[in-house]
């Protein structure tokens, strides 16, 4: 890709901090407690490549400590690199830390023309846009009043509605999509959707995948200071959830003490979770996406494919094969089996397996935990209650725990469409 195309060209960017064990403050503790200046160099970026184009919306996510904030202030020159170029081609404008010059005793009128001019405004510029950003604000008489005198979400908006009037051609935002009360927060997305389109090269950090799938071209992985995958917002960030949903389950093996197996066991012995005759048991259950790949994250919409083994220590007649579906804080939400569904009973001679799919599932965001049962008449043969745990995302906004199909209608003579 040619430069001229590029807004932020990034490459062999590494980073690294001191960090202080117990840090001395005066001379005379550094000469009395020395060994106070203990300190490890903690990298932060290491090796970082990235090109970000002209006009591109560009979401960087990953855990907290991975080095997102620091590539941002990198890119603003608050930081500077120990190794690596940074090239940022156009006027920039941030949102990392909103308010950050603000003098508490100036009105919100004077700290308008000190923070704009920190931007690289003039006064007839700031001039020109004092109306729209006071009005953006919401702030009406107290514009004038100190901004000691603020509420915090007043401070907030006044900082924001400077930081996004200046015109900058690349916008850099570090979580505070969260400012003032739901229809200001509604009032800046718009705004910076606006912006987007108007060609302004904009790159966010944030914990909110909805958020950038809503708004990103792209997004931008970052783990441990390197770039771990870029692209598609929807496929980088299902990469992202499974990666955090396995850490997170070793890290409830570590916490609990016990190996996976164990667990199991455990789980197998707790008569709430697990219980049955045991002719017939369940030996592992995994769910599959319409491209037959494991997974344990699906979208709204999408099939999900379960596919049970088992294995046989006696024979069964009149077997019955169910599943159930709870909301992680033990909601019943769903559940049937063969029999419900008029299928003739089962005899189980050998050891198999039997698969159910949950076609364009309905299921909105959040987790959701699977169980299985196998049956003969009515009496559990083995009934395992948290056999899997699967999540759901969604970007359509919408909430609770189903997507229900629904039509609007509208009076044309009181509404104009």
């Amino acid at each position: 890709m040619a430069d001229n195309e590029l807004a932020i060209k990034i490459r062999g960017l590494k980073k690294s901090f001191k960090v202080y064990y117990d840090k001395s403050n005066s001379l005379k503790e550094r000469m009395i407690f020395w060994q106070r200046n203990r300190h490890e160099n903690r990298v932060v970026l290491d090796g970082v490549d990235l090109d970000i184009k002209k006009g591109e919306s560009v979401g960087l996510i990953g855990h907290n400590g991975c080095g997102k904030s620091t590539l941002l202030k990198l890119m603003t020159k608050i930081l500077y690199p120990d190794e690596g170029t940074i090239e940022v081609n156009g006027r920039v404008s941030s949102l990392l830390e909103l308010g950050a010059g603000f003098h508490p005793d100036l009105s919100g009128r004077e700290n308008i023309y000190n923070n704009a001019s920190i931007f690289g405004l003039s006064k007839k510029e700031i001039d020109d846009r004092l109306g729209e950003i006071v009005a953006f604000s919401e702030l009406g008489t107290f514009i004038d009043n100190p901004v000691r005198t603020y509420s915090s979400g007043m401070y907030m908006r006044l900082a924001f509605s400077v930081a996004i009037n200046v015109n900058a051609d690349i916008l850099l935002i570090d979580e505070i999509l969260a400012v003032g009360d739901a229809n200001f927060q509604a009032k800046c997305f718009n705004k910076l959707k606006e912006i987007r389109n108007n060609g302004t090269t904009i790159v966010i950090v944030s914990h909110s995948l909805d958020q950038i799938e809503q708004f990103c071209d792209k997004s931008v992985w970052v783990h441990e200071g390197k770039v771990m995958a870029q692209g598609k917002p929807e496929d980088i960030h299902m990469q992202y959830l499974e990666y955090m949903g396995e850490v997170r389950r070793k890290k409830e093996v570590l916490l609990s003490g016990m190996t996976p197996v164990q667990i199991v066991e455990s789980q197998q012995n707790e008569s709430t979770l697990r219980w049955g005759s045991g002719e017939v048991k369940i030996s592992s259950v995994k769910a599959y996406n319409c491209n037959k790949e494991e997974q344990s994250i699906f979208y709204t919409g999408e099939d999900i494919r379960f596919v049970i083994d088992f294995k046989v220590r006696d024979k069964v007649e009149n077997a019955v094969f169910g599943i159930g579906i709870y909301r992680d804080d033990g909601l019943n939400i769903f559940g049937t089996n063969t029999k419900i569904e008029k299928f003739k009973d089962f005899e189980i001679k050998e050891d198999g397996s039997y698969e159910i799919t949950l076609k364009n599932n309905r299921l909105l965001p959040g987790k959701f935990i699977v169980g299985f049962s196998i049956e003969q008449g009515d009496v559990p043969v083995d009934y395992w209650k948290t056999a899997l745990e699967i999540e759901i995302v969604s970007h359509s906004g919408r909430v609770g725990t189903f997507d229900l199909e629904h039509d609007w209608s509208f009076s044309d003579k009181n509404i104009v469409k």
